[in-house]
Order: C-alpha cells, then structure tokens, then sequence
C-alpha cells in the first residue's frame, strides 16, 4: 500500500508543527515541506535578541533546518515556490529557483501554511537605497550591519507595534539617534489600552526615543540612498529607514483557487478546511477563530498556527473531523526598556475591530503586602480587564510592571479560554507568600476593583 502524500507549503510554525505532528501521529506518510525562502524558519520573532547579541549566532534563529528532520519519509525544500494549485489533479506546480525547472507534485492533503509579508509603504521613495524591513533572516543581518556601521548616526523606524518598538530599542542600544513614527494616536495602540501604552510613551521618550505618533508619512526623501522622510508637517533627517508598518497574506498566488477575503486572508472553515476539498490552511494567512471575539479575525502569531497545526493534523484523515477547532484566545508579550508586559485577548480597538461590546477596567497597585518597601522589590503593577458588561465574562486583559509578572499573562488567557467572569477571578485560589504577592494575588484584586469591591 503506498504511503499517503501530505504537502505543506510554508517552513513557518505551522509548517514545523505539521511536520512533528505528522510523525507523531501516522506511520504510512510521505512528507514534502516547500519553503519559498534560501534560509528555513527564521524567527523573525526572535530578530531584536539577535540584533542585541543576545544569541548565540545568527543561523540558530530558527526553529529548525532541512536537517532537523532525517527520517526517509520527510522531505523538506528550500528555494522551492509553489506557483500553482491544480485542484482537479492534486498536485502543485513548483518552481526551483536554484534550477529554473517547474515540476508538479502529487498530494493527498495539502496543508497551506503561506504565512504573511511585511508591508512597504505605498509612498514616493520607497525604493531608495537603506530603506529596510524588518523580517526575515536577509533584512536581519543588513540592519545588523548598519547598527554595527559608526556613519549610521540616524535611524527612523516607521511603525509603532511590537517590531517597530523592537527595532527602536535595538537602535537605542547600538548608540544610535531614534525617531519612531506611525499615523496611530499612540505607540502600541492596538494592543493595549491607554493607560498602559500612556506609561510607555512616556519609558520610551526617557530612553532616547523620539516618538511622533499622528505622523502621515508622505515619502521617502533622497537621490539613490534615504537621507530624509517627510511627514504632513515635518521631514526627519535620517541614515536608515526601518518599515514595520504591518504585514500582508501572502496569498495573491492562490486567487481564483482558494476563496479569500477582500483583503486576501484565507477563508476556512470550523475544521480549518479550504473551499477546496482536501486542502486546509492553518497560521499567519488566515483568519483564526477568537474565542473570545466568538468570530474570524487576523491572529499572526506564533500560538496560533501551532494550535491550528496540532488540531489539523489530528483530524486530517477523518472523512468529517469529530470536533471543530475550539479556537484560540491570542496572546502576547513584549519588553519595552525596563517595561515587561504581556495582554490576552481584546483591548478596546480589537474589540471594536469584531463588533465585540466591552467593559474595561484598570488597576495600578504594588506586587507585594504594604509593609515592603519599595527598593525591596515591592514593585508597582498594573492590570487591564475587558469584559462583557451584561455577564461580566472576561474577555481581554494585561498586565505591566518593570517587574517580570507576564506570566500572570498566561492566567488570563487560560480565564478568556474557559469563559470565567470577574466573579470567578475575584475569588481564584491562588498561593499567597510576601516574597511573591499580596494576600489576595494581583489578578484577585483586579477582579475585585472591577467589580466596584473595596479596595484591600
């Protein structure tokens, strides 16, 4: 009997997730992975860490290589773009870059894991030369050299979400002159509420940022290399420009095959199945179901796509899957200088984004009983809530302090996976010793001031 074939187009972490899950689970398979890219599975994630040396070398920022899988029935093939889906053969038309040479393969299930592109801004200039992105393992070691290179005095980074303020840090810290732009209100301001992102600006602006927000950015001023980029109301004198102005699906190669969206994110449905019979997509390019949104909408991270691979691969053989895919929470964290923080879930914009109606709650305190002093540790923390406000479901939350409490972040997403109310946060049983916390934890006391309770 031969194996069945089963192809995955994307070396992300869906792609990395199929494969182990694959192995793990079934015995008669062929695996073919096609990655589009020279480099396997840069983590663009793990991109500001090196660009800060903090690992150990560039080539090991990735989660895992065409070497990491030696098992016969596992093929992976980088410099390998999937061009064309022929449906009604089963196969995929696939063009070697190294070659030149298209040749079709066959497969039983293809996995569509085509992750997303950064977005270059539409605007005169933008082909000039030091005008960089930051993602992927090519751009990641130009802006190394820059921030390496004395005559990079100026860098302006345009984007204020978590790679635009990983790009800025890094900036600072190689000793160089930082302007931050976006057109939002606010650094940061579609993931987190104001009064968090209004402490950060202010830590930004402290470390050496120049942070410019309602700045519409009009073009790229230069002859061949950047020197300057002009707003609406200003133009800034700079060395380097940073794009981190979003990401796009990379999903224009799969129009008039696979039913997309208006703005070109794959469409599955409750089983991450295509419209096309035995062709799934999980990761980056789709639109995954929020749980707490109850709808589809655009999660690129990481979790997701592993959460999507695990359930996909689990089922992929099923004539009708046994369950839908429960759906994800999506959850994140960054540093920002001495700020730590990690949110789950809404905020105000993603709420307002899905048509989701909230509540919100803010709640600043110390991690520790009254009695320890500050320059002991007891650290100021602050804690964000959204809930429904007819049932008091959580539906959202952060947590902020120079302290490292994001895994109080992983409480919250664990509450919004299992529909808690603030009632039941309120009274959650967590441990309490002085070295750690309060006599009720920090989320306790969140969901106590949420609910209008006498302050502790």
């Amino acid at each position: 009997m031969s194996k069945k074939k089963v192809i995955i187009v994307g070396a992300s972490h869906g792609g990395h997730q199929s494969i182990i899950e694959l192995l793990n689970r079934y015995n008669d398979i062929d695996i073919t992975l096609f990655e589009a890219g020279d480099f396997i599975s840069f983590m663009s994630c793990g991109m500001e860490l090196f660009l800060e040396d903090s690992v150990t070398n560039v080539n090991d920022v990735r989660n895992f290589s065409e070497k990491s899988f030696p098992q016969s029935n596992v093929h992976i093939l980088n410099n390998h773009l999937v061009q064309t889906i022929n449906a009604d053969q089963k196969t995929v038309s696939v063009l070697d870059s190294k070659t030149g040479k298209t040749k079709d393969y066959e497969y039983d299930r293809l996995i569509l894991s085509s992750g997303v592109t950064p977005k270059s801004l539409p605007v005169p200039g933008n082909d000039l030369e030091n005008v960089f992105l930051m993602r992927g393992y090519d751009w990641a070691t130009k802006i190394k050299s820059k921030l390496n290179d004395p005559n990079t005095k100026k860098i302006t980074i345009i984007g204020a979400g978590y790679i635009g303020i990983e790009a800025a840090e890094a900036s600072v810290k190689a000793g160089k002159e930082v302007t931050l732009l976006d057109v939002i209100d606010r650094p940061l301001g579609t993931y987190l509420d104001e009064d968090m992102t209004s402490i950060l600006e202010k830590h930004l602006i402290k470390n050496g940022v120049d942070v410019e927000m309602n700045a519409k950015i009009e073009a790229y001023v230069g002859d061949k290399q950047v020197t300057s980029v002009k707003t609406e109301s200003n133009e800034y004198p700079t060395d380097l420009v940073i794009q981190a102005a979003g990401v796009k699906p990379n999903t224009d190669w799969l129009r008039g095959t696979i039913e997309l969206d208006d703005r070109g994110w794959i469409k599955t449905n409750a089983y991450l199945q295509t419209n096309i019979p035995d062709i799934y997509a999980i990761g980056d390019a789709t639109l995954a179901y929020s749980i707490p949104a109850n709808n589809h909408v655009p999660i690129a991270l990481a979790t997701v796509a592993r959460r999507e691979a695990r359930y996909l691969v689990k089922h992929l053989f099923e004539d009708t899957p046994s369950a839908p895919f429960k759906g994800v929470v999506g959850s994140s964290a960054l540093s920002v200088f001495d700020y730590h923080f990690a949110e789950s879930g809404l905020n105000s914009f993603t709420a307002k984004r899905a048509n989701v109606k909230i509540k919100t709650s803010f709640y600043s305190d110390t991690l520790r009983p009254i009695y320890v002093p500050a320059d002991k540790g007891n650290t100021k923390v602050h804690v964000y809530l959204a809930y429904n406000p007819d049932n008091h479901q959580i539906l959202g939350g952060a947590v902020l302090s120079k302290y490292d409490i994001t895994a109080q972040g992983n409480v919250l997403a664990l509450a919004i996976e299992n529909k808690l109310s603030l009632e039941d946060l309120a009274e959650a049983d967590f441990f309490f010793q002085p070295g750690f916390d309060r006599q009720w934890s920090l989320l306790n006391l969140a969901a106590q001031h949420a609910l209008h309770e006498d302050k502790f």
